[in-house]
């Protein structure tokens, strides 16, 4: 994909979070599912890192390399005519600038990533040094010329043993990322929680991710609490994969 095209599709996605209240981005994983869902009329996607795995017999959590990734994706985003954002988990190791070189040579023109380092044992980056790397990504977008979306996630609900105790961690930790550049955050496993998601909303002054449901969440309700972007993580190709079931059931031996 030519350089100016990864860069029109780049502006149109931060358009796009200013257009919508919120923007939801269906999460894909290949040809067939990025098409099905840009033909339903969606302005924007994103590729999981969970349901890409799956689809390629891989594990999620860095079970790919970069390369792979990048290879798995550059087909996607070739097949529709919408912006694509990847999930690039923890960066797989790599210096910001590798991510940003290799996600924009492939026409991505977004991105998310998370503070569960998996390369090192799924430790988990202190909020400064995940400000920092987020920061670096800024730094190396802005010096590639290309506005890449940065989706700074956190895992800090995800661990903790009840979501409210790390509340007040986890909005400092989303301040920080939005100082440092992120365009938005993703504070991961609290879409059911209308209070902490409030919470946060309330707390950053960009757009918040929450994960969704396709079927079992409302968005008229995320629009109520404040999120300004949803993804579903791997909760589309799980729903696809319920309805693939029930329709192939009565035809079981």
């Amino acid at each position: 994909m030519d350089f100016r095209t990864t860069v029109e599709r780049a502006q149109r996605l931060k358009q796009l979070h200013a257009e919508y209240k919120p923007l939801v981005l269906p999460t894909v994983w290949d040809v067939w599912s990025a098409r099905t869902a840009a033909g339903a009329g969606f302005p924007a996607l994103t590729v999981g890192s969970h349901p890409l795995a799956d689809s390629r017999g891989a594990e999620d959590q860095e079970g790919q390399t970069f390369e792979e990734v990048l290879a798995a994706v550059r087909p996607i985003v070739s097949a529709v005519d919408v912006p694509v954002s990847v999930d690039l988990e923890a960066g797989y190791g790599k210096e910001p600038a590798d991510l940003i070189a290799g996600l924009t040579e492939i026409g991505g023109v977004g991105l998310n990533i998370e503070d569960t380092v998996h390369s090192e044992g799924g430790r988990m980056r202190s909020t400064q040094e995940h400000a920092s790397y987020i920061a670096g990504l800024r730094a190396a977008a802005d010096n590639a010329g290309v506005p890449v979306w940065v989706n700074g996630r956190t895992d800090l609900f995800l661990h903790a043993e009840a979501a409210a105790d790390v509340l007040d961690e986890a909005i400092e930790r989303l301040r920080a990322l939005e100082q440092a550049g992120a365009d938005s955050v993703y504070p991961v496993r609290i879409q059911d929680d209308d209070e902490l998601l409030a919470a946060v909303t309330g707390s950053v002054g960009i757009p918040v991710n929450s994960t969704a449901h396709p079927v079992k969440h409302d968005l008229e309700r995320f629009r109520r609490l404040g999120v300004g972007r949803i993804t579903y993580g791997p909760l589309l190709q799980l729903a696809a994969t319920d309805a693939m079931k029930d329709m192939l059931g009565p035809w079981a031996p």
